[in-house]
């Protein structure tokens, strides 16, 4: 005979600790809860407001350099330290956390123009104005060491920028023609030229290693292959691209700053148009880094603000300013995804956090369970008018409202008259050019 009885477990309703909440069981039937929807929408305008109250993403500041921030430089193994060099040429080791220079000492006569980590970390390379191409240790030598290169390598021609291969000895600099070089030898393994007089910029694929980029002075990015002899390809724009980033995750993907106050994002299989572009910046974009996860990047300008983008959105999701930060010169996002470090004209190099609101330290269970949920209702209720307008807003210095106005007005007379165009004249004899092929001039196999 069986005897239908109500049971229930003490794990369901019972406290582990006095500390701990009563446990609340509820029904989730819709028809029970009609105004489900209505709390919902509250609470995410509730957590957006939250976000802008919270929002403090200046942490700190780096000063010693005596002159203008010109490049810094990631330890691969090591979060907590990087190296900066600066236009008279001086570089330093600094200590994030404890934010203390731990080594400072002249390596060139003139502005650092780039430095490099070994894949390792033992050994980082700087490359100057002076023709060389000087090696140091990274550990801080002991007391009654000099402070002197392992190796310095005399150029024939000047050197603009370094990047080094992610696992092998090898690493390819710019300047009048790209250079391949091994760290134990003392002449280039290849030399590349194609009818530019210089190039200014070159980067390393970090997936396909094989492969590394540069930027051009004839406006052109360049494509190479270290086990080819010669160039791959070339695309040629409308002005100068000033920095080129790969994608971390992605092969074929890599964003080029330009001088035209925009960025780019390309597809190396199909260079005839990007695949995106970014605008907000309303001057030069100097810089340009990827974050470790390959889905945003990090921009620096001579606006002197710096803004993340989504790689798959055209406009900004934040922009960090202050009054002091002058034109940016370089802008890099920590291998811990969490902060990024900026070197400006005024001698500074700034931390900031990646996430504007992000709380840093430890997070409780439960809070880090009611950040989740405010983040769901936040991307559920994204397109309400309301939310998305506090969301968007951000306040920005009066010279960059006016010089946003200022673009906008330029832009809006530029369809206008292109529109007029179109509307006065033969079909087909004013064609309509989409935005995304307007940049891009040529592309050379």
């Amino acid at each position: 005979m069986k005897v239908k009885v109500i049971s229930r477990s003490a794990d369901d309703y019972l406290r582990e600790k006095k500390t701990d909440i009563h446990k609340v069981f509820r029904n989730y039937d819709p028809a029970l809860h009609p105004f489900e929807a209505a709390r919902e929408y509250t609470r995410a305008l509730n957590a957006v407001k939250l976000e802008k109250v919270f929002a403090k993403p200046f942490l700190g500041n780096l000063d010693g350099h005596r002159d203008s921030v010109s490049c810094i430089a990631k330890h691969p193994k090591r979060l907590s330290t990087i190296v900066s060099g600066a236009f008279d040429g001086e570089v330093r080791v600094w200590d994030i956390p404890q934010r203390t220079c731990e080594r400072e000492f002249v390596a060139h006569n003139g502005i650092v123009r780039g430095i490099v980590y070994t894949p390792k970390g033992e050994h980082f390379i700087t490359v100057g104005d002076d023709k060389t191409i000087k090696t140091w240790k990274a550990l801080t030598p002991q007391f009654g060491e000099d402070d002197a290169p392992i190796n310095t390598v005399l150029s024939k021609s000047v050197i603009t920028s370094i990047s080094h291969h992610r696992k092998s000895p090898i690493f390819a600099t710019t300047g009048e023609i790209v250079q391949l070089w091994e760290e134990s030898r003392n002449e280039p393994l290849r030399t590349y030229q194609w009818g530019v007089d210089s190039l200014h910029d070159v980067a390393f694929n970090m997936v396909e290693q094989n492969v590394f980029g540069a930027c051009a002075s004839d406006r052109s990015i360049i494509l190479y292959d270290m086990r080819d002899h010669g160039p791959l390809r070339k695309v040629v724009m409308k002005l100068r691209p000033n920095k080129l980033a790969w994608n971390p995750m992605e092969a074929f993907t890599f964003t080029v700053a330009s001088e035209d106050y925009n960025l780019y994002t390309f597809d190396t299989r199909n260079l005839k148009k990007p695949v995106n572009i970014h605008m907000d910046h309303v001057e030069a974009v100097t810089f340009v880094d990827y974050s470790p996860t390959g889905k945003e990047f990090v921009s620096g300008s001579y606006d002197k603000t710096i803004r993340i983008f989504d790689g798959g959105h055209g406009h900004s999701r934040e922009v960090y300013h202050t009054k002091r930060m002058q034109r940016l010169t370089c802008v890099n996002w920590t291998l811990d995804n969490k902060f990024i470090i900026s070197g400006s004209d005024e001698m500074n190099i700034r931390i900031w956090k990646a996430r504007a609101s992000e709380k840093l330290g430890p997070l409780r269970p439960r809070e880090r369970t009611a950040l989740r949920y405010a983040e769901a209702l936040k991307e559920k209720f994204a397109s309400h008018p309301q939310i998305k307008r506090i969301s968007r807003h951000r306040h920005v210095p009066r010279h960059i409202y006016n010089a946003q106005r200022e673009l906008r007005t330029i832009k809006d007379k530029q369809k206008k008259k292109e529109s007029n165009k179109r509307a006065h004249s033969k079909k087909g004899e004013v064609p309509y050019q989409p935005e995304r092929e307007k940049h891009i001039i040529k592309e050379v196999h």
